[in-house]
């Protein structure tokens, strides 16, 4: 009997883990500078906020490990290959250690590259290196810990992966306090707290993972298929995508910047300022996105089209509800936040009457979420790829056609655009991959 749909019920019951978890991520930055701005100086604050800059740089761009061992996982356990399954946590495991080690050997072109682009006085930069060379030593355990949380994803452990990322917080905060505070290791102590607080959280991570992954006598975990090349180069095939789409993200909000820069300060703040409020509700989306990951690789992996054409309905149904929350919220609350968090008045009376423009984005954005998800469970992984590279050339047409007439109006009118060119775009190509997916009959669908 094939698995019935899942419920909107039963997608809010795994997504809301992992949205407590995604808000708990950014917890990391607040007590590190937390710690600094009451132990340190001036100095240490502009070096911390550039290190984890750097760190948020690099992680984001090896985001793949997470992505596609999710849909890899998902697509496994959907179809019931128990060993496939643990030989994919296998390679996401020594591929995010791999590549953790090779960070650590060409850590100088790192901070080369860093001191380059970031444009610091001689002491931050002074300090925001040593803060690098020693955080650096946890980059393999936070790099496999990207396979770990895309495994708890896919087979659906949103609990465990929660459980996972508060007690990062806690070893990291308890860490910080003892080397900072009660060693007075400064700047330096940060970087091993949360170094070590990585190392600590991936080791709990894959005991957890151990426990829950499937059992399977029939296909043993060996080295021999571990390392099978021609499975290799699939899964690197999918990575690499999903990693240029991850840069070209990357790019269109570098270039959102960018232009909202050449309108002056004031103008580059009060982006800033609504870009956190989008950044908080992308805690909230990505949230049920990644429930979308698990379910449609389930669907796509036991050859279920209509299960899957379910879980894309409910799931965007119950995201768009909560954008619509967001938004609402953010249209209601915002003038407060604002000035909770500038008290310079340029900054606070343009966001405020900007507040529409954050709001409109996170509407049109949800389903761009929502398609990232469908897209990354069903691993395909090209078209997102393809699906980013025509959304960017687009925010740059629209930008082109709007930013000078309009201004900074007109560069969040093609921001909004960006948005609903990388849904379209996926919107597009949905067919074929439901077309890719088994016989209709499969999945019976009760609503």
């Amino acid at each position: 009997m094939p698995d019935e749909a899942p419920s909107t019920a039963q997608i809010w019951r795994t997504a809301w883990p992992i949205i407590v978890a995604n808000v708990a991520v950014p917890l990391l930055g607040l007590t590190d500078t937390a710690i600094l701005g009451r132990t340190g100086e001036i100095e240490d604050l502009g070096a911390i906020a550039l290190g984890s800059l750097v760190f948020n740089f690099v992680y984001w761009t090896f985001g793949f490990l997470r992505m596609g061992t999710t849909g890899l996982v998902a697509r496994a356990h959907g179809a019931s290959d128990h060993g496939e399954v643990r030989l994919i946590v296998g390679r996401a495991l020594l591929l995010g250690f791999g590549i953790g080690l090779l960070l650590l050997v060409v850590q100088r072109p790192i901070e080369l590259l860093a001191v380059e682009l970031l444009d610091a006085s001689a002491d931050v930069e002074t300090r925001m290196l040593k803060y690098v060379r020693i955080r650096l030593w946890g980059a393999p355990a936070a790099l496999a810990s990207f396979a770990v949380t895309g495994t708890l994803i896919g087979l659906r452990q949103s609990k465990a992966l929660l459980t996972v990322q508060l007690l990062m917080n806690g070893f990291n905060l308890i860490l910080d306090l003892v080397f900072a505070v009660g060693l007075h290791w400064g700047i330096a102590g940060i970087g091993a707290g949360t170094a070590v607080a990585e190392w600590l959280a991936v080791l709990i991570g894959l005991s957890l993972t151990w426990r829950v992954l499937p059992q399977s006598s029939s296909t043993p975990l060996s080295w021999i298929r571990l390392i099978d090349l021609g499975v290799l180069r699939t899964t690197l095939v999918i990575h690499s995508d999903i990693m240029l789409r991850t840069l070209l993200l990357l790019l269109g909000f570098a270039w959102f910047a960018q232009q909202g820069a050449r309108f002056g300060d004031v103008t580059l703040a009060s982006n800033h300022v609504l870009l956190q409020f989008i950044s908080f509700s992308a805690f909230f989306l990505d949230g049920i996105a990644f429930a979308a990951e698990s379910f449609v690789g389930h669907a796509a992996g036991a050859g279920q089209r209509r299960r899957l054409e379910a879980v894309v309905r409910r799931s965007t149904r119950l995201a768009f509800a909560i954008a619509t929350a967001l938004a609402s919220i953010l249209l209601a609350v915002g003038p407060f936040a604002v000035h909770w968090l500038t008290d310079l008045s340029e900054v606070a009376e343009l966001s405020r009457s900007n507040l529409p423009f954050a709001a409109s984005y996170v509407m049109v954005a949800v389903f761009a979420f929502q398609l990232d998800g469908v897209f990354i469970g069903a691993t395909r992984s090209r078209d997102m790829r393809n699906a980013s590279l025509v959304s960017v050339a687009l925010f740059w047409v629209l930008g082109t056609l709007l930013i000078p007439p309009y201004e900074n109006h007109g560069l969040w009118l093609a921001f909004i655009g960006y948005a609903a060119a990388r849904a379209v775009t996926l919107g597009v190509l949905y067919p074929r991959l439901k077309a890719s997916v088994g016989a209709s009959e499969n999945a019976p669908d009760r609503g």
